[in-house]
């Protein structure tokens, strides 16, 4: 027979990480979609999938660098009487805010919406040039 060593507070923390799997406290029959942030070479990319919803419904804005995402889907009917056995697919609002990984121009951005993928491709801000100083040296007189 193996012996087992006793842990009983382990059994509770041992998948800590899950219990806040589901916890969006700001987003009460809502979801949080998932992001995907990279650069080129003359902008950064974010996309994201939110399929089931109107482009029209979708609101973008870019402030200090920080993107936002934001919109709603709502089913139309739903019926109260149905016994789900597993319910997953969300409805409500959702916000999403990215902190940008480089200083983009937010007023040239552009978003695309093909088969339930939004795509938003901000152009990178021009890197401002070092400005070199040259050093005149006067004689000093001894």
């Amino acid at each position: 027979m193996r012996m087992v060593r006793y842990k009983p507070w382990l059994t509770d923390w041992e998948d800590v990480d899950g219990w806040f799997d589901d916890f969006t406290p700001f987003q009460k029959g809502g979801f949080v979609p998932a992001v995907d942030v990279y650069q080129t070479k003359d902008a950064v990319v974010v996309e994201t999938t939110i399929a089931g919803i109107r482009p029209e419904d979708i609101n973008i804005s870019i402030e200090n660098d920080v993107l936002t995402i934001e919109g709603s889907m709502e089913k139309k009917s739903e019926v109260d009487d149905k016994e789900y056995y597993r319910k997953e697919i969300k409805s409500g609002s959702f916000h999403r805010a990215v902190a940008l990984p480089a200083s983009v121009k937010g007023d040239a951005a552009k978003a695309e919406y093909e088969d339930g993928v939004l795509k938003i491709i901000v152009p990178k801000e021009e890197r401002v040039k070092p400005k070199t100083v040259k050093v005149v040296i006067k004689n000093r007189k001894q």
